[in-house]
């Protein structure tokens, strides 16, 4: 299982990618999977385990999610 953020813009993504970066996150850009619609078109994958710190990281550094995802491996 992964756990993905979604994002209106593209700005909001590579902000959101560079911050938790910066902060020793294992984050990175994907494509946003079909299953999954948002207008940007990119998504950050990153461990669920983690999910509480990147939200909090979210919301501290101003970055607008559109919405969280879990998502089974294939």
């Amino acid at each position: 299982m992964h756990c993905l953020a979604t994002f209106e813009t593209t700005h909001m993504a590579l902000k959101f990618e560079k911050i938790c970066l910066k902060r020793g996150f294992d984050v990175r850009i994907i494509p946003v999977p079909r299953e999954i619609s948002t207008s940007c078109g990119f998504a950050c994958r990153y461990p669920c385990h983690l999910r509480d710190a990147v939200m909090e990281t979210a919301l501290g550094s101003k970055i607008e999610v559109a919405s969280y995802h879990e998502l089974e491996d294939v």
